[in-house]
């Protein structure tokens, strides 16, 4: 492997070093060669950094490091699974801001990626209104045979794709380490995270991905009274540029605001958390970064979501297990809990059901009939995850994003209602999903597409068995005479076979170097 991901690798870990994040590591049970590790590297800390509180260590560390890292950190905010929950609440500060490019940057990319100078566009293009790690965004306005509209553009920063590959090279150089030589982590899967990072990341980074998810959720949301999402412009829309309808409204952040135009906070609260509920369980797709920045009140009452590069999606079976879980905890029945956890896969058969029952009580009894400010949710998510390494439980990422999502939007909930109840908002939602997928309508529909599967099955029947036989013909051939192999194969395992050769011969020639000068350096 090529050193330069090593070199990235030690960088980071030195401007880490520097900042003094590594404070952060806990080292109450860890080895006395873990805690000599991290004592050693915090020699190097900056006199200054000693006097921030970790939310700014991390925070100008990864500002630093450039907006892979601001991207990377927000990632792991989500994974508190995997970092933990501290650790994860201090990066869930970090603030996707940084200075945008120059606007002549950004005007050449647009006009690069739509083909055509940005005047014969749009009829006006003001200045950059918010910039972030992988884009930033200008407010404009568009005419043409639909109108005059106002709209938002949105434009990847240049280059910001070919530094994020780059960089990315260093975190599965980090995620391999920490894979094979930390035992206790390779439950959590380093590698599978960066995966995850990756996909969601190079998502992020095709506008035209952002805009089909936008698409998608409008078409989810169109019977919602409550809810919405922007209109796409799809004309003016390619893989490094977006441009949808611009919203007038106030950013929830803006409690005061909101109140002071006349707003149901309560309501807003409750639309909210129903509506992200109802795409989840009855979609199986959701906006996977609903903070306060990214939703918006128009003057009507309606919420309207906006920034769609992270979302996530749950299979059928996913949400029905999903909605079953909920049920049961509002219903207090925690050991039908326990058994749809083995059932969906959960939890290794190898566990005690009766005893992970007994688990999931101590999660849900302590917030039964609670508000949301009398539950503190970091608590309550660092006890679940205890649960899960406790009993063994395999990461499930689409399930975590969900339940941080979920955390995200519960917070911005109680922003704007400190005494709602969140069993109580979320049990209609959960209901109706129960009984469309349980009841007499769901059971038909199922019959309908067991039957459907029976009948592809025998339509393919009669091809199947055909290859079967011909599968099991060749087998008998192979068994009589050997596999046979083209003159191609075999020149190919010869020069296999000569370059092993090679291979291990200069390695001896290495290991006798290497010897030599050991033993000459002895003297």
């Amino acid at each position: 492997m090529p050193l330069l991901p090593y070199w990235r690798f030690l960088h980071a870990g030195f401007v880490m070093a520097r900042e003094g994040v590594f404070a952060i590591v806990p080292l109450e049970d860890a080895p006395a060669s873990a805690k000599f590790a991290v004592r050693l590297i915090r020699t190097i800390e900056r006199r200054s950094a000693r006097k921030r509180d970790m939310a700014a260590r991390l925070s100008l560390t990864f500002d630093r490091l450039g907006p892979s890292y601001i991207k990377l950190g927000q990632f792991l905010a989500t994974r508190a699974d995997v970092v933990g929950e501290e650790v994860a609440g201090e990066l869930a500060t970090l603030q996707d801001q940084v200075p945008p490019v120059p606007d002549v940057e950004a005007r050449a990319a647009i006009e690069e990626a739509l083909g055509a100078p940005i005047d014969s566009i749009y009829s006006e293009f003001g200045e950059c209104v918010a910039a972030a790690s992988i884009a930033q965004v200008y407010r404009a306005t568009l005419s043409d045979r639909l109108g005059t509209r106002e709209v938002a553009v949105k434009v990847l920063r240049p280059g910001v794709a070919r530094r994020f590959e780059r960089d990315l090279e260093a975190y599965y150089t980090a995620a391999r380490f920490v894979e094979r030589f930390v035992p206790s982590a390779r439950r959590l899967r380093p590698v599978a995270v960066v995966d995850t990072l990756a996909a969601s990341v190079r998502f992020e980074m095709d506008l035209r991905l952002e805009a089909a998810a936008m698409s998608e959720m409008a078409e989810n949301v169109r019977e919602e009274e409550h809810f919405r999402v922007p209109h796409v412009e799809w004309a003016q829309t390619t893989r490094t540029v977006l441009t949808m309808e611009w919203i007038d409204g106030i950013k929830l952040s803006r409690v005061a605001e909101l109140k002071a135009a006349g707003h149901d906070l309560p309501e807003l609260g409750r639309n909210l958390l129903q509506t992200f509920l109802r795409g989840a369980v009855r979609d199986g797709f959701f906006h996977a970064d609903m903070h306060q920045g990214n939703l918006f009140a128009e003057s009507d009452g309606t919420l309207v979501a906006v920034d769609f590069g992270i979302t996530g999606r749950l299979s059928r079976e996913e949400r029905g297990f999903l909605a079953e879980i909920l049920y049961g905890f509002i219903q207090r029945d925690y050991r039908r809990v326990a058994e749809i956890h083995f059932r969906a896969g959960y939890v290794p058969m190898t566990q005690d059901v009766d005893l992970f029952a007994q688990a999931l009580r101590s999660v849900g009894e302590p917030i039964r009939g609670a508000t949301a400010a009398d539950i503190s949710m970091s608590r309550l998510l660092a006890h679940l995850f205890e649960t899960t390494e406790l009993f063994q439980m395999t990461t499930q990422p689409q399930l975590i994003m969900l339940q941080k999502t979920m955390v995200v939007v519960e917070g911005v909930a109680r922003s704007l209602d400190p005494q709602l109840d969140i069993w109580e908002t979320a049990e209609p939602v959960v209901r109706d999903w129960m009984v469309a997928e349980i009841g007499p309508a769901a059971t038909v529909r199922k019959a309908q597409d067991s039957f459907s599967a029976i009948t592809r099955a025998a339509l393919a029947a009669p091809e199947l068995a055909e290859r079967l036989e011909r599968l099991s013909k060749d087998f008998e051939v192979a068994l009589e005479k050997g596999l046979p192999l083209s003159d191609r194969s075999i020149d190919a395992l010869g020069q296999y076979a000569a370059a092993r050769s090679t291979i291990r011969v200069l390695g001896l020639w290495v290991a006798a170097i290497s010897l030599a000068i050991l033993a000459w350096n002895s003297f």
